[in-house]
């Protein structure tokens, strides 16, 4: 049995984590922290979790005792409070891009202010990193979107197939945070769909650099708002330098995930859905399609606030103490 402190627990990722918590044989949830709503039931804030007996604390980082602490914070404010919680003996995972990049310039380059405390992490991706998080006292979460393409990515890049992915990827309104902004408006999202940052959001690096480390990839990634609330939809394009089949393409992505627990490969031109990962933290990956020109098309489904946030973050917790990787996960997606 461990303890575990959510820092920042009152976001849609905070109560997605003590969702998954709750039912955790191995984890006791000692604190869950708020400024904001300090000594306000849980409940109150995340009403789907009405028989929890949390109240939010703002507490100070130096005060937090537990084996295991996730930082919900936003970005920027989690490299403050990291490297205090590492030195008390607590084990992180954050689940912001303070420590998702290999360099620091990339970081700073992409989200506009400098890095105060670099630190090694490992990032938290377990098809890739499965070793290394287990050793790890610091795992760096992945984003949401780079979970979806990177997955739907990875066995071309490990193949040596692609030198380019194109990836275009839909994402629901519970991405844009728990905080209403004129973006993420009812009026500015319903019957809307909206491209935004169409060649320069913060994640398409984050994309390149982990496929970069399979082969060299370049990576062109737009992301657009559509009206549902979870789930992002990601559609790699890409020319593939071998003449392959979709029967080709769907038996690398098949033997590529064999025995990952978290990823379902769909039968050949099988087109991945939301509702089917809604509220899960599986991602599905299928179409494998090659049209006349010779593209190949891949896609990806995941639900962004599990395994593009919380789910994943809870897998790899289960990673770093030892606990079966499943835990309190197994549950499917909600469809319809």
């Amino acid at each position: 049995m461990i303890d575990v402190a959510i820092i920042g627990a009152s976001g849609y990722t905070g109560g997605e984590l003590l969702r998954f918590l709750q039912n955790h044989s191995q984890v006791e949830v000692v604190a869950a922290t708020s400024r904001q709503y300090d000594g306000t039931p849980v409940y109150k804030v995340h009403p789907h979790l009405r028989d929890s007996d949390l109240v939010f604390q703002d507490i100070k980082t130096s005060d937090i005792n537990a084996d295991l602490v996730f930082t919900a914070t936003p970005h920027g404010a989690s490299m403050k409070l990291v490297p205090e919680l590492l030195e008390n003996g607590c084990k992180v995972i954050d689940l912001s891009g303070d420590y998702r990049f290999d360099s620091t310039e990339t970081y700073e380059k992409w989200y506009g202010f400098p890095h105060e405390n670099p630190l090694k992490a490992v990032y938290g991706l377990p098809e890739i990193y499965r070793n290394e998080i287990k050793k790890s006292d610091l795992v760096a979460n992945p984003g949401c979107f780079p979970t979806g393409a990177i997955l739907a990515s990875l066995p071309l890049a490990h193949e040596k197939l692609v030198e380019t992915v194109i990836v275009d990827s839909k994402t629901g309104i519970s991405g844009a945070g728990i905080n209403p902004t004129e973006a993420n408006r009812f009026t500015n999202c319903y019957d809307n769909v909206v491209p935004y940052n169409v060649t320069s959001h913060r994640h398409m690096p984050e994309i390149e650099q982990e496929l970069e480390k399979a082969g060299s990839v370049k990576v062109c990634f737009t992301p657009h708002l559509v009206p549902v609330i979870r789930g992002i939809l990601s559609t790699v394009h890409t020319f593939l330098k071998e003449d392959l089949s979709p029967d080709d393409l769907e038996q690398i992505y098949t033997s590529f995930y064999e025995g990952e627990p978290f990823v379902r490969v769909l039968d050949g031109g099988e087109i991945p859905r939301l509702s089917s990962v809604r509220g899960s933290n599986f991602a599905h990956v299928g179409c494998f399609q090659v049209d006349q020109h010779g593209r190949a098309i891949i896609i990806s489904a995941i639900d962004n606030l599990v395994k593009g946030a919380s789910g994943q973050a809870v897998q790899n917790m289960n990673l770093m103490f030892g606990f079966p990787e499943t835990e309190s996960l197994e549950t499917y997606g909600l469809h319809p």
